[in-house]
């Protein structure tokens, strides 16, 4: 069994969970509010910026060059593709700068920096994995089960149940795969934690755009 095989299983009560949370079962259904989707909308602003980093950093740690270029192109990816979708909701609903980040987005960046940093690059990889494939899985889950034909959330959906973006998920699985299967047990067993946590983090990240999180 692959490392990726393995580590989604663990993670998979994480993503049961999020497919049933109020902010996915709205966003599929068309109901959810759209302030919690605006500010969803604004954390994720921060958030890209702050991954983009992170798979810069992983790009320039790893030892192959293609993987290094790999992980550029994701780099910019994640600014480029990513930005489009949020500027033109920007400009549809009318929102003007930014929310100040959350505690949960806080946490979340940080998370990530702190592990592409300081850990091995395999790990840090598998850090940055849940945000590619969970929002692929999540992005399929909404299309596969939408219950309305007019959802003004549908560009979103599009954008994450789409095939370019399932490339690129499919691309940054394969990565990982071959990372762990140079790594020792040890490295392979870390690069699960990170990948569970980081799926934590994706569910917290959801529900924190819900509640409209603020520091007290």
């Amino acid at each position: 069994m692959k490392w990726s095989e393995k580590a989604w299983e663990q993670a998979l009560p994480i993503y049961n969970d999020i497919t049933g949370m109020p902010f996915i079962k709205e966003l599929a259904d068309g109901t959810l509010d759209i302030e919690p989707f605006k500010y969803y909308l604004q954390q994720d602003a921060h958030y890209l910026e702050y991954f983009a980093r992170a798979l810069a950093i992983v790009a320039a740690k790893v030892q192959d060059v293609n993987t290094m270029l790999d992980f550029v192109r994701f780099s910019e990816g994640a600014i480029v593709v990513e930005r489009a979708l949020h500027d033109s909701y920007f400009k549809d609903y009318n929102v003007e700068g930014r929310a100040a980040m959350s505690p949960t987005c806080h946490h979340y960046v940080h998370y990530l920096q702190s592990t592409v940093y300081m850990a091995d690059s395999a790990v840090g990889m598998a850090a940055v994995l849940p945000c590619f494939w969970i929002y692929k899985q999540v992005g399929d889950y909404i299309l596969a089960n939408q219950t309305k034909n007019r959802n003004k959330y549908q560009e979103w959906i599009n954008t994450y149940a789409g095939e370019e973006f399932g490339m690129f998920v499919e691309k940054v699985i394969d990565l990982c795969d071959i990372a762990a299967a140079n790594s020792t047990e040890a490295q392979q067993q870390q690069m699960t934690e990170a990948f569970v946590t980081a799926s934590r983090l994706e569910y917290a990240f959801w529900d924190s755009a819900y509640q409209l999180e603020k520091w007290a």
